[in-house]
């Protein structure tokens, strides 16, 4: 299931993902596909394996939006956690 914001003057819809083992958010870009989508590693302290993308409210989103980078999810980004 994927979820909608309005981040950045784009809409963007969230998907929960794997990456190497750990849960990730992918926002992709529905208003233009000339952004890039971008990524950001949950917290397996504060969101366990069994928490679906709509049970977080719409301003975490927000906040794993701001917290996400481009094309990928590199081992010094930042993990984002509640």
């Amino acid at each position: 299931m994927s979820m909608r914001i309005k981040a950045e003057g784009d809409v963007w819809r969230a998907e929960l993902a794997e990456e190497g083992g750990e849960r990730v958010v992918v926002f992709f870009c529905q208003s233009t596909d000339q952004r890039p989508y971008r990524v950001v590693r949950l917290d397996p302290d504060r969101h366990g394996g069994s928490e679906a993308l709509e049970e977080i409210p719409e301003e975490e989103l927000q906040g794993l939006f701001e917290s996400s980078r481009s094309m990928g999810i590199p081992r010094d980004y930042p993990t984002y956690s509640r």
